[in-house]
């Protein structure tokens, strides 16, 4: 079902459409659940070049091998797994009775919500639309999702593709612009799902509220690098710059700025330039993705002349060579202070600044002084000093001694805290997060429990609750 140029009232339709199939089919089978996974495992092999054609036109370019590594790898590896752990997450599970209330049994029950409402950014397109939709399918529910209008290529194709593989009751896409993302955001789900920049996470969070639609905000935030005295500089140059090249730097959890001993910058700048001319050569590669639209774009060149203009330097990391179209060079930043916006906002693109620090404790204010951030990366050496970093600061999550590899664990969840996010998904939470966790007591047939009935000032009952209230 391709919800686009929507007529008045076709989401609210689309949305009874599928609370009526979940009224007659409430509680799926793990069979039925696992077929439903098996279509979008089809889904993702058999449209592989498709998919990556659409990607790569939307973006201006973006490399097919990328795609396949970033977008269609993780999306498959997130279904298999799913399918693979589904029947232990339905599985209800066994909680512990109180000694005054045996042999009585405690149990949770996980049942599906109903209608999951999922809202898709234009990053990565394949793999935040296709990560939810497993953990809502997987927890036996149905979905309605919302691509992003900047991707308007894949978009119409993964329409496309969702109905070919699902009746409109039980998955359907919705295209349109912002009015439309406006219109679902309020819409009464069972749950609902955002993924995008925080100002318009808190959009979503106040339509959704007036429905009291619990919700998950995967958002973003400024993502720092922590490198620890004494750690090797390449080795940490070549991490970060690789998690800040991918997807052209547009990705969520890539590394927004670096905090690095003072004294490092002119070597972590020359092995970072250095690795992204062995990766690239130039930014006019072809491996090499462009800024995906012309506003952001717009936007990422305005930050960077804002910071010029305010005595930042800006050290390019490859030279531009044949560029065209929308690609941005990557660069590392240094003097940035607070009043640049490139130091308050999301960078979102490849952009880095250096920040020098003199001791890991100022490192550790700066770092908690500001926003939670999704993620924290950690490089170090010293176990008891990384131990140290993860116990003094919050994030939604982190990746040690490397960037980004967390998110493809598909069994820790993925999601951010505070301004970052809210909720958690991926694996047995993601199920969770899709599920009413149902509390269930079963009296057994023999109990105590009619001592404690009135009329009180019972010898026995006295003596009961004497002893219940040691």
């Amino acid at each position: 079902m391709n919800l686009h140029d929507l007529p008045q009232g076709a989401l609210a339709s689309a949305l009874a459409l599928q609370r009526e199939a979940f009224a007659r089919d409430p509680m799926p089978s793990a069979a039925v659940r696992r077929e439903r996974l098996d279509r979008l495992t089809r889904l993702l092999k058999d449209n592989q070049q498709a998919i990556c054609e659409a990607i790569c036109a939307d973006f201006g370019h973006r490399a097919h091998t990328e795609t396949r590594l970033i977008e269609i790898f993780p999306s498959l590896e997130a279904v298999r797994y799913a399918r693979r752990k589904l029947a232990g997450w339905m599985k209800p599970a066994r909680r512990h009775t109180s000694l005054w209330f045996l042999p009585g049994r405690s149990e949770v029950r996980y049942q599906p919500l109903g209608v999951v409402g999922i809202i898709v950014p234009w990053n990565y397109p394949l793999y935040l639309a296709i990560g939810p939709l497993v953990g809502a399918l997987a927890a036996g529910n149905r979905a309605l999702i919302k691509m992003s209008e900047f991707g308007p290529n894949f978009g119409a194709l993964f329409a496309r593709l969702i109905r070919e593989a699902f009746p409109p009751d039980l998955v359907s896409v919705v295209l349109g612009g912002a009015e439309v993302a406006a219109e679902f955001s309020a819409l009464p789900f069972d749950h609902l799902l955002f993924t995008g920049s925080t100002p318009v996470g808190r959009i979503v969070m106040a339509a959704a509220a007036k429905n009291l639609t619990p919700v998950t905000l995967e958002l973003g935030g400024k993502s720092p690098a922590i490198v620890a005295p004494g750690f090797d500089i390449t080795t940490a140059a070549q991490r970060i710059g690789f998690g800040k090249t991918m997807n052209g730097g547009q990705t969520c959890i890539a590394p927004d700025y670096v905090l690095l001993p003072r004294g490092q910058e002119e070597a972590f700048i020359a092995a970072m330039r250095a690795f992204a001319q062995k990766l690239y050569g130039d930014a006019a590669s072809p491996d090499y993705a462009s800024v995906a639209h012309e506003r952001h774009y717009a936007r990422l060149r305005a930050l960077l002349d804002e910071a010029r203009a305010m005595g930042a330097r800006i050290e390019p990391l490859l030279a531009d060579g044949a560029i065209s179209g929308r690609k941005l060079a990557p660069v590392v930043l240094l003097g940035g202070t607070p009043q640049m916006r490139l130091m308050q906002e999301e960078i979102f693109g490849p952009i880095l600044p250096v920040i020098p620090y003199d001791t890991l404790d100022e490192a550790i204010a700066y770092v908690n002084e500001r926003d939670r951030p999704l993620a924290l990366y950690v490089f170090d050496d010293q176990r008891s000093r990384i131990e140290s970093l993860l116990d003094r600061t919050a994030s939604g999550g982190v990746t040690v001694n490397d960037c980004i590899l967390h998110i493809a664990q598909d069994d820790i969840p993925f999601g951010g805290v505070g301004p970052s996010g809210i909720g958690r998904y991926h694996g047995p939470e993601g199920f969770k997060t899709f599920s009413q966790q149902r509390s269930v007591f079963r009296q057994s047939a023999w109990n105590a429990s009619a001592i404690l009935h009135p009329p009180f000032g019972k010898p026995l009952a006295e003596r009961l609750i004497k002893l219940m209230l040691r």
